[in-house]
């Protein structure tokens, strides 16, 4: 993957570092490998982010972010990749995942209306849990997986027809 493309789409470490707000993490943002563009910082970062975006919790870029300074990968792109899960998304993706959920633990899928009041939220809520966040781990832990090994081979992919090219440029100079 060229790492210009992806500099353009990325804050730089400077401006990350320089937000008031994240102060209070001190010496943490100074590692570098948070802020590496290589094929293992940039894998593992595609893996963090569409993991937590699969998570039907509040503050999954928060959740994105602990699981990128765990594991020292680039922490703007698993920020990023959290917004796979968007408003526009959100319901199609949490709706199959429940769907997934209650199909391997054997639950009868319970119809339901949703509805942005405190009451659903606490009378609905009690009845799908159990099957929506199973779903949701099972598909965030393929989907990031994929996502990994996908990143992975189109980095490598990559770097090789660079290497081709600059084989027949070499080659057509001599």
């Amino acid at each position: 993957m060229p790492k210009s493309i992806i500099r353009r789409w990325l804050p730089s470490p400077e401006e990350i570092r320089a937000k008031n707000g994240l102060k209070f993490l001190g010496t943490l943002l100074h590692d570098p490998n948070l802020f590496h563009l290589n094929r293992h910082s940039v894998s593992v970062a595609f893996a963090v982010g569409v993991f937590t975006s699969f998570l039907p919790l509040p503050g999954q870029m928060i959740i994105a972010a602990l699981l990128a300074l765990w594991l020292r990968c680039n922490l703007p792109l698993s920020i990023i990749l959290v917004w796979i899960s968007n408003p526009l998304t959100m319901p199609a993706i949490f709706y199959s995942t429940y769907k997934l959920g209650a199909w391997i633990l054997g639950t009868p899928p319970v119809d339901f209306n949703i509805e942005l009041s405190w009451e659903w939220l606490t009378d609905e809520v009690g009845k799908i849990w159990l099957p929506l966040f199973f779903g949701s781990l099972l598909a965030g832990v393929f989907f990031g997986t994929v996502a990994y090994f996908s990143m992975r081979a189109l980095w490598r992919w990559h770097v090789v027809k660079r290497w081709k090219l600059r084989l027949e440029r070499r080659s057509a100079v001599s």
